[in-house]
């Protein structure tokens, strides 16, 4: 027989956190490292199972001390549990109201247990980000200065391009030494890049922002990127299936991965070939041929194995 453990439910903001225990009742604490490790040290969540929303850096202190104290804990989807919230007719929102329900939400669900954080991935997926970040703000400047007409805004513009040039290849630079530092990112990249399509860029990509590659089933993996297509009938209806939700930039990622690998003289580009002569619209082929792109990556990780054109 197992017992059930008390979940405690804990509402994430960037000053505090705001905690419900079934047992001890509602408390809040500082968002701190000090008030964190005071909080996970003592007698009150050993043996408890915390639910909390992920809200991005402002639940990494959390993390890492409930990690440390060697404490279970889940990291759920804020959509999902606002929509759990809904189901129980829930319609106030306050911090208090959020960390009872989220203690509901672990009672009821049950999720998983979130595995250790792997730091060094975090850290590439930081360094990714603001890449992508700057790389956008190039893209930006470079339509300004092209619509430009003054001669000394131009020259600005000119000056911020080169500086983000430089920024960039620095942090594309980091990116490459961090995964050559590390013996497990380095073989994996090395298994994706063996895929044809996958480039530095999108090899990056899936290693920062999909650590489940390898653990998870092929539809399972292909919903997280948002490459499931979803049904949608009703009754004597047949709706059109559809992609939804999931990871944007792992999408886009296997997007262009897709439209490189769709024209090679490989079993991808046969597939998307087939595809072509059978009919289906080109955005439907690329759409496909990015799942089974992803498909073969989580097969290739699972296996520890390259790709075999």
């Amino acid at each position: 027989m197992s017992i059930t453990p008390v979940c405690v439910g804990i509402d994430v903001s960037k000053a505090y956190l705001d905690i419900f225990d079934p047992l001890a009742g509602y408390f809040r604490i500082e968002n701190t490292i000090s008030a964190v490790s005071a909080f996970v040290s003592t007698q009150l969540v050993q043996g408890r199972f915390v639910v909390f929303e992920a809200t991005g850096c402002y639940d990494r202190v959390l993390r890492l001390g409930l990690e440390a104290a060697g404490v279970a804990h889940a990291r759920v989807n804020p959509q999902q549990a606002r929509d759990f919230a809904r189901a129980l007719g829930r319609r106030a929102k306050t911090d208090a109201v959020d960390a009872r329900m989220l203690a509901d939400f672990g009672r009821a669900l049950a999720p998983k247990p979130r595995p250790p954080s792997d730091l060094a991935r975090e850290n590439l997926a930081m360094r990714h980000k603001r890449r992508d970040q700057l790389v956008a703000m190039r893209q930006q400047e470079v339509v300004r200065r092209n619509e430009c007409d003054d001669a000394a805004t131009a020259d600005s513009l000119t000056r911020h391009l080169a500086w983000l040039d430089k920024e960039i290849e620095a942090l594309e630079d980091g990116v490459r030494a961090a995964i050559a530092a590390d013996e497990s990112l380095r073989k994996a990249e090395r298994r994706l890049r063996s895929v044809p399509g996958i480039g530095p860029v999108a090899a990056v990509t899936l290693l920062a922002l999909m650590p489940e590659l390898g653990r998870r089933s092929p539809k399972a993996i292909a919903a997280l990127a948002g490459l499931a297509p979803f049904n949608n009938d009703s009754g004597k209806r047949r709706g059109q299936r559809t992609i939804k939700g999931g990871r944007t930039r792992v999408r886009k990622a296997l997007y262009m991965a897709a439209l490189a690998a769709a024209n090679s003289k490989t079993r991808l580009g046969d597939f998307a070939r087939k595809l072509r002569a059978a009919g289906k619209p080109p955005k439907l082929v690329l759409i496909a041929l990015a799942r089974k792109i992803l498909v073969i990556l989580n097969a290739i990780c699972r296996e520890n194995a390259s790709f075999a054109c």
